[in-house]
């Protein structure tokens, strides 16, 4: 029990061929096979089927390989390739029991398999172990003569095979002594070989090149079975250190790793089944291709775990480190120094290739690192540029010098940053860096020469729109004939002026002729925006400015004092005349005329013939007739990028004005006629000459009779009381005929209301004392008729309103 838990056996492959790769996975684990490195060994055994190899293997290696009960009779115990570890042998030894030979399950022409194991066990192993009996020794039709050839056979279809320890041991020796037998087997090994078919480069080679024979003879297990033992024993002993020099087993040249034996075993024996010839690589070049990857692989992880080196990694995240280049290098070498040392016996040409993958790796490393370092001292370079260019430009220094000798000083500091930061062994171009930190400086160059002088037109822009702005408005409220002529020579002026002084700020930038002459032509455009801008701005209140306009002059005399309506004035000629000056100010706005060619636009002759008015009827008919350009979008010889106010828009504009306006005109001829009533509210002098004369004897009645004067003043505060009443003088503001009729539908009803007020205050009195004496009444009578017609004259209420209007007399 306690060997089933040490050698650990394993179906490899299965009788159908179907390779185990979870359980060679599973016994390279168990076994611990990946820790022994190139300290190990293969051993595999073919023979007949049924000629005792599973029971040689068990009492040999102390292994478990299913063996064959004899008492149900002779048959096919080993089915496929099985794998064990043999016990107790040093360095670890792993043995293979192959499939019979010469089975007859398979049949006598299925020897497919057969092939396939044998080549398979040929390509993997040290040692074969050939198992025969003893007495097909000499014999031409033996058994083990097919086996044999098949051996030789697929030894061909390696393509650099390797030398291997053929050990043929002989079953059931009799007793002729193994010195007799050995040479019979050997010449009976050497007939097969040459009679097995040969590539021509191996025709002549000798079997000794590929194969060591060695011939061992073991007694019968069933009936010496103890001198069995001590023989197998004694060929144990064989095994112990088989891969020392001088071992049993034979060139080691193409041995493979232990950490690479699953996958290696996988590939052989996928290109076997495939049925093609296994060109295998040189063992020598295959040892040392695994062990110099995991020598690197080794080495690269205990660099990428360093102290040193996490130290500077973490330094550098923080900023530029001193002698960075130097202690990096330092670290690279030492670590590829350890390479060489442990990789030096290996193959030269697989050792330099895995260690340049070494270096190459180390490199992808640290190169992040060294990059982070190049950045951090070309940002501070760029810093530095930055704050001593400011610093110059701030002290007055010109742009163009001060920019040459900041770049000049700081790409000299950027180099010998440089010549600190390099590895050496690394030898990597620092010059991207650099010419990205000489793009980085030249775009901030650029930068800020772009906002220096963005801010220069900016300011200039500013001082033109301020010089030209407030002017041009009002030029063109105060439009005339000579408007646009002053407007051009003000904007040529200020752009002259402009232009000189942005010419001497520009000689500091350094800046070329065309570039030059392009910002002067942008600057004298922007002052041409400006009174564009302006003058459209002032087309879209053009209605605004004429009717003020047309207020200012109508409502004011030459002196500009307010117009007063006497009677005397000639409305329709100041009307005509304020009507023509705003005409004047709509022909100046219809049209941007800012070059000297512009004043050939005669807007205004076409405006005045086709909107001005005329009483005659030639002048009507020409009218007709000229109104026809007004119906066009555009103005003739006029571009459409000049125009501001078109035609049509002009004529709407002046219908719409005149509407606007004519209100004011109405007015003035009301207050005329008003002004011309008031003053002539007298009746003529004949008139009151014969009022004197024919009423003087009324007259002289109304002074002998002084009871009319009552009655005439009663009358007269009835009169009053009415006229308060009826709101006379309201009335006939809006006319005479509404003031009559207005007035007949109120009179009536007030003389009803006055007549039941006086009617109502009379009964409140003679009820306040119904006590007194009739002495007292007769001596209150006639103070109560005074309040009576007091009150009849006095507190009366308006039916159209309900205001009421109270006086107190004398005696309250």
């Amino acid at each position: 029990m306690a060997n089933n838990e040490k050698c650990c056996s394993t179906q490899l492959i299965d009788g159908d061929g179907a390779f185990n790769v979870a359980g060679i996975e599973n016994f390279m684990k168990e076994v611990k096979l990946s820790e022994c490195g190139l300290s190990y060994a293969v051993v595999s055994i073919m023979g007949p089927q049924s000629s005792g190899k599973s029971t040689l293997l068990n009492s040999l290696f102390c292994t478990n390989f299913t063996e064959m009960d004899a008492f149900k009779g002779r048959s096919q115990t080993t089915r496929g390739i099985w794998m064990a570890r043999c016990v107790g042998i040093e360095p670890c030894t792993l043995v293979m029991d192959l499939e019979g030979t010469d089975g007859r399950e398979r049949g006598e022409d299925d020897t497919t398999f057969e092939k396939q194991s044998a080549l398979f066990a040929l390509a993997i192993s040290d040692i074969v172990l050939i198992n025969m009996w003893c007495h097909d020794i000499g014999r031409e039709q033996a058994a083990n003569k097919p086996l044999l050839k098949t051996v030789f056979q697929v030894m061909m279809r390696l393509f650099s095979p390797r030398k291997t320890t053929m050990l043929f041991v002989i079953r059931d020796k009799t007793k002729t002594p193994l010195e007799n037998l050995e040479p019979v087997l050997r010449e009976d090994i050497q007939k097969i070989w040459d009679s097995v078919p040969k590539p021509d480069a191996h025709k002549e080679t000798p079997l000794s090149e590929f194969f060591i024979v060695e011939v061992v003879a073991l007694s019968s297990f069933e009936e010496k079975e103890e001198q069995f033992k001590e023989q197998v024993a004694n060929l144990r002993q064989r095994f112990y250190h088989s891969i020392a020099p001088g071992g049993l087993a034979g060139d080691r040249r193409g041995v493979v790793p232990a950490s690479g034996f699953s996958f290696s075993a996988q590939e052989i024996w996928k290109i076997i089944k495939e049925n093609k010839d296994l060109d295998l690589p040189a063992h020598k070049v295959m040892v040392a291709t695994v062990r110099c990857e995991e020598i690197a692989n080794e080495k690269y992880d205990l660099f990428a775990t360093n102290k040193d080196w996490c130290e500077l990694e973490e330094a550098v995240q923080s900023g530029p480190i001193s002698e960075f280049g130097k202690k990096l290098n330092s670290l690279l070498i030492a670590c590829l120094s350890e390479y060489d040392a442990e990789a030096n016996y290996f193959d030269e040409g697989v050792r330099s290739a895995k260690q340049k993958q070494l270096q190459e790796k180390l490199f992808q490393l640290v190169q992040p690192t060294f990059q982070i370092v190049l950045g951090h001292m070309r940002s501070g370079i760029l810093d530095k540029f930055k704050e001593a260019f400011d610093k110059a430009l701030n002290g007055g220094e010109g742009f163009s010098s001060a920019a040459n000798k900041c770049i000049e000083i700081y790409m000299a500091q950027f180099d010998e940053g440089c010549a600190d930061v390099v590895i050496e062994i690394a030898n990597w171009d620092t010059s991207k860096v650099r010419e990205k930190l000489q793009r980085d400086i030249d775009a901030h160059v650029a930068s800020v020469r772009a906002s220096k002088m963005s801010e220069l037109v900016s300011s200039y822009e500013e001082k033109l729109k301020e010089a030209l702005s407030a002017p041009v408005e009002t030029l063109l409220d105060a439009a005339n004939s000579d408007t646009w002529p002053s407007i051009r020579k003000l904007l040529n002026h200020e752009t002259q002026s402009a232009v000189s002084g942005f010419c001497v700020e520009l000689i500091r930038f350094d800046v070329d002729e065309q570039t030059k002459k392009s910002m002067i032509v942008s600057l004298d455009d922007y002052a041409k925006g400006v009174i564009e801008a302006k003058a459209r701005e002032e087309a879209g209140r053009v209605l605004i400015r004429m009717k003020d306009r047309f207020l200012t002059l109508f409502s004011h005399d030459s002196d500009s004092m307010p117009r007063i309506w006497t009677g005397k004035e000639d409305v329709r000629a100041i009307t005509k005349s304020a009507r023509s000056s705003c005409l004047k100010l709509l022909s100046v706005m219809a049209v941007i005329r800012l070059e000297d060619g512009d004043d050939i636009y005669d807007i205004e002759k076409t405006l005045i013939v086709a909107l001005a008015d005329s009483s005659s009827s030639s002048a009507k008919d020409k009218s007709m007739t000229a109104v026809k350009p007004l119906a066009s979008s555009t103005w003739d010889q006029v571009p459409p990028s000049k125009t501001l106010i078109t035609p049509v828009q002009c004529k709407s504009l002046w219908r719409q004005f005149k509407m606007e306006t004519e209100y004011c005109v109405s007015q003035a001829i009301s207050a005329q006629e008003a002004n011309n009533r008031s003053s002539n509210w007298l009746p003529p002098p004949w008139a009151i000459v014969a009022l004197i004369i024919l009423g003087f004897n009324e007259f002289m009645t109304l002074l002998r009779n002084p009871l009319y004067l009552g009655v005439i003043f009663v009358g007269y505060l009835l009169i009053k009381a009415l006229w308060a009443q009826l709101d006379i003088t309201g009335e006939f503001r809006n006319g005479a005929l509404p003031g009559i009729i207005s007035l007949s539908s109120k009179f009536v009803p007030t003389i009803m209301n006055l007549i039941r007020k006086l009617a109502e205050e009379g009964q409140g009195h003679a009820n306040n004392d119904p006590r007194r004496s009739p002495s007292k009444n007769n001596q209150s009578a006639i103070p109560a008729g005074r309040v009576t017609s007091s009150s009849a004259s006095s507190s009366v209420t308006s039916p159209g309103n309900g205001a009421e209007y109270t006086s107190s007399s004398k005696h309250e």
